[in-house]
C-alpha cells in the first residue's frame, strides 16, 4: 500500500469508526430553563419516544436537584445512549452513559435519569465520604423526585433482617427516608453538602440528629415504618 492510499485508507477507518460511535446520528443540544444537554447516541435503533422522555426527564428533574441540593451545579450535561457499555448508567465529569441494552429492555425505567444526574448535582471529587452514602442519597433523590418509579416497578424495599444501611442504593435510601420523616428533616440535605464540601465526617449525623448512625439503625430496625 503506497503512502497516498495508506492515508485514504486511515482516513476512511476514522469515518467508519466515527458512524460506529455516533450511528450517524448527530449530537442534538437542547437548551431550556438555563441547562444545556447535549444528547448523543450511538445506537441507531434508539426509539424516539423513549430519547425523547430521557430529554424531557433531564429538564424536569435537573433544575429541581439542583434548586434543593446544589444551584452551583454544572449547566452544561451530555447524555450518551451507548451500544458498548454493558452496565446500566455511569457519570463522570457531567457526562451520563446509557446501556442501550438496558433502555430496550426497561424503556420505562426513566428515573435512571433522576439518579445518575443527582450524580452531578451531587460533585463531591474526591470524597471523604463512603460510597455506600453517595448511592444512598442519590437513590434517595431519585424516590422524593423521581417522575414514574411505580411505571419503572421501582420502590424502596421493606427492611428485611439481612439489611445494613451501608448495603447501598435503596435498602440506605428507605434508612435516610425514614430519618427525614420520623427523626430530622433535613438531614440528607446537610449531610449532602458537608461531602460536597468535604468536611464530612460520621460525627454530623450526632450532630444533626442527637444520635451516631449504628443508633438511628438500630431504632430504625424496631420501628421500619415510613
Amino acid at each position: 500500500m503506497n503512502k497516498v492510499t495508506k492515508k485514504i485508507g486511515l482516513a476512511f477507518l476514522t469515518i467508519l469508526a466515527g458512524t460506529s460511535l455516533y450511528g450517524q446520528q448527530k449530537p442534538e443540544v437542547i437548551k431550556k430553563k438555563g441547562y444545556e444537554l447535549t444528547f448523543k447516541s450511538n445506537y441507531a435503533a434508539l426509539d424516539p419516544a423513549l430519547k425523547q422522555r430521557l430529554i424531557s426527564t433531564f429538564f424536569e428533574v435537573y433544575p429541581k436537584l439542583a434548586k434543593a441540593y446544589n444551584p452551583k451545579t454544572l449547566k452544561q450535561v451530555s447524555f450518551l445512549v451507548d451500544t458498548a457499555y454493558d452496565g446500566v448508567a455511569a457519570t463522570s465529569n457531567g457526562k451520563v452513559v446509557y446501556s442501550s441494552m438496558w433502555m430496550d429492555k426497561h424503556p420505562e425505567d426513566i428515573d435512571v435519569v433522576t439518579h445518575e444526574v443527582m450524580h452531578i448535582v451531587q460533585d463531591y471529587g474526591n470524597s471523604v465520604g463512603p460510597g455506600w452514602l453517595t448511592e444512598g442519597i442519590a437513590d434517595y433523590a431519585r424516590f422524593k423526585f423521581g417522575i414514574d418509579n411505580a411505571g419503572a416497578k421501582w420502590a424502596l424495599p421493606e427492611l428485611k433482617p439481612e439489611h445494613h444501611y451501608q448495603n447501598s442504593y435503596r435498602i440506605t435510601a428507605r434508612f435516610f427516608n425514614w430519618i427525614e420523616t420520623k427523626v430530622k428533616a433535613g438531614t440528607v440535605k446537610a449531610v449532602d453538602a458537608s461531602l460536597r464540601d468535604h468536611s464530612y465526617t460520621p460525627a454530623i449525623w450526632a450532630t444533626l440528629t442527637g444520635k451516631d448512625l449504628d443508633t438511628l439503625w438500630a431504632d430504625y430496625v424496631k420501628n421500619p415504618q415510613i
